[in-house]
């Protein structure tokens, strides 16, 4: 399923890395690989982010296709996701990918984790 609206969006710094990540990794010209993004339990907020590359769809996976990246997530953790924009910094403060999520009530001091 292609998911249009409530979409996980991705930043022009967040797309140039997540490519060279890709890249590095060797599969950046292979169209059956796309960013993974989940919500697991754990850190200070209670919530926290996981990435990862992956090749293979669930049925009941959301995905979107933004700024010529696919990203996919579970149904699950899109509930928490809807309408987040995954960003990179790399500046003096932090270098990392962050996300801005409309729907998190707090996180903590380091960004790690989030709480709803």
């Amino acid at each position: 399923m292609v998911a249009t609206d409530n979409a996980i969006y991705v930043s022009e710094k967040a797309k140039a890395k997540v490519r060279k990540l890709m890249e590095d990794a060797g599969i950046a010209n292979d169209p059956s690989y796309f960013l993974r993004v989940s919500v697991v339990g754990g850190g200070c907020s209670g919530l926290s982010y996981k990435m990862d590359f992956d090749n293979e769809i669930k049925p009941r996976d959301q995905v979107f296709e933004n700024n010529g990246i696919k990203v996919v997530t579970d149904l699950k953790s899109f509930l928490y996701l809807v309408n987040t924009e995954l960003e990179f910094s790399d500046g003096l403060n932090g270098k990392g990918f962050y996300f801005n999520n409309p729907n998190a009530s707090r996180s903590c001091a380091c960004g790690e984790s989030f709480a709803v």
